[in-house]
């Protein structure tokens, strides 16, 4: 946007000094000014530098706040200060650090009871102002004469309290930042301790006080937001009277509405809210005594089951889990088509055989679709395991009376059994049965020792040159064969079970 024509800017300006200090100074050169520029400004019996802090309508308003008039009094700016001023600005400035050494054994000799806190030269060091802070009334008549003979300028003092002390000299405050008073804030309003007992803070001196040894400024920066919330919060004078006992108010959350009441002899505490609290106040105005300071809750009904099953809860899915029972597979028969043991109930779990007459349990692996583990941890096929379980059912047989039937008899097709899998050492290869032909089926492939240029085996059963059946200890006849690694693998489902000789 354009500035009309006929606008005139404001023609004062406030400038900033040493220690946070501001003045106001007419710029009547009409210079070209901007916030931050160092200036050089006419003061009494010399001239100073300072930097524009405010410029413009703001600094009108300004002056209304702090009740300064604009007449003849305020003084010019006279330009802009070049490298020049600001070189000597720079040198004077490294004097002060000494100066403010020097003065305080100066100080200490003459024995006043003053605290000399900073210095503050002009720029064109005719004139030194000392600030101080002191309890009492101090006569330092004799120091200023002492002071111009040992520095040769004009000598001023300046007493300052102790908030613009710790202004000057700036610090972090218990929050962690700057304070405050040497940032932004200029106007030192009075703090009491009554703010801090509308906060209910605790008296603690150490805690509610600042750098400067005075009540935190910060206390009077929430006091209206805390006035406004105890408007309703009611004021308990005296113990609340109950059934149980007189209570007495230990604690109060003024923006939870929330009181804490304790009874005497009573460690524990109870919260009650506000509107509790003015009606028992109330009731006890009226000579009324309630049987406690809350009320029980009233038993809300219960939700209805379909309403908390569609809504669901977080829990559920654990509690589904938590409660989940492994389902134990079932075991599979021995031999299929065995029938069952005569005068016996099926799955009853008191009506089992005894634990000598068992067959032997399925390993874990034969659960899974593995065979069992023989004594030399080999895994073993199906076909061996099923052989396993039939030769210890033979052997139960007889003590427990129960007749087990052949597949052949009961006219059952026997199931197709795979061919196991060779896991056992590589040189029990050569010694590995082979399968038995059935039926009309292919003819089995050569054995391997035929292969490899030796003598082949004679295969079993019905596949023996004689076509005789070997009883008893005719298996003693034919020349024994090298024994194989792998443990016997039975009869072959489809054959009649031969008698064994240790039965």
């Amino acid at each position: 946007m354009e500035i009309p024509t006929a606008f005139e800017e404001f023609d004062i300006v406030e400038i900033r000094f040493k220690g946070g200090r501001k003045d106001f100074f007419r710029n009547i050169n009409r210079l070209d000014l901007t916030t931050g520029d160092p200036v050089v400004v006419d003061v009494p019996n010399g001239h100073h530098i300072g930097t524009v802090s405010l410029k413009g309508e703001l600094v009108r308003l300004q002056m209304l706040k702090k009740k300064v008039d604009n007449n003849e009094e305020i003084r010019t700016i006279y330009r802009i200060a070049n490298e020049r001023d600001l070189e000597k600005l720079r040198e004077v400035q490294e004097q002060e650090a000494a100066t403010m050494y020097r003065s305080r054994e100066i100080i200490q000799q003459t024995g006043l009871k003053m605290k000399l806190s900073d210095v503050e030269y002009q720029a064109d060091r005719s004139k030194a102002t000392f600030y101080y802070s002191a309890d009492d009334r101090v006569d330092f008549r004799d120091l200023i004469k002492k002071l111009a003979e040992e520095f040769k300028v004009r000598i001023e003092m300046r007493q300052i309290s102790l908030r613009h002390e710790a202004g000057r000299l700036g610090g972090i405050g218990s929050c962690g930042r700057e304070l405050c008073c040497s940032t932004w804030l200029t106007d030192f309003k009075s703090v009491s301790t009554t703010a801090a007992r509308y906060q209910n803070l605790s008296l603690n001196p150490s805690k509610l006080s600042g750098q400067c040894g005075r009540l935190k400024c910060c206390l009077n920066y929430e006091l209206e937001t805390y006035m406004a919330a105890l408007k309703d919060i009611p004021t308990v004078s005296r113990p609340l009277q109950t059934k149980q006992g007189d209570a007495m108010l230990q604690k109060t959350d003024i923006f939870k509405k929330m009181m804490w009441f304790g009874y005497r002899g009573d460690n524990n505490w109870y919260p009650v809210p506000v509107e509790r609290v003015q009606e028992i106040l109330k009731m006890n105005s009226q000579g009324v005594v309630p049987e406690m300071l809350v009320e029980e809750p009233v038993n809300e009904p219960k939700q209805n089951e379909f309403v908390a099953q569609v809504e669901g809860s977080l829990e559920r899915l654990d509690d589904k889990f938590k409660n989940k029972k492994k389902k134990k597979k079932k075991k599979k028969p021995a031999a299929e088509g065995a029938e069952v043991k005569q005068g016996q109930p099926r799955n009853q779990g008191d009506a089992r055989e005894p634990k000598e007459q068992r067959a032997p349990r399925e390993d874990r692996g034969q659960r899974e679709g593995k065979g069992p583990r023989d004594g030399r941890g080999r895994d073993r096929g199906p076909r061996e395991a099923k052989a396993a379980d039939q030769q210890a059912k033979a052997t139960t047989a007889p003590q427990s009376g129960v007749t087990e039937a052949q597949p052949s008899e009961q006219g059952q097709r026997p199931k197709k059994q795979r061919p196991p899998r060779n896991r056992g050492n590589r040189e029990g290869r050569e010694n590995r049965e082979e399968r038995q032909p059935r039926g009309d089926q292919k003819q089995p492939r050569e054995p391997r020792a035929a292969r490899e240029g030796g003598e082949p085996r004679q295969p079993r059963g019905e596949g023996r040159p004689d076509g005789q059946q070997p009883q008893g200890d005719g298996a003693s006849q034919q020349p024994r064969r090298q024994k194989s690694r792998r443990p016997n693998r039975g009869p072959k489902p489809n054959q009649p079970k031969t008698p064994s000789s240790d039965a």
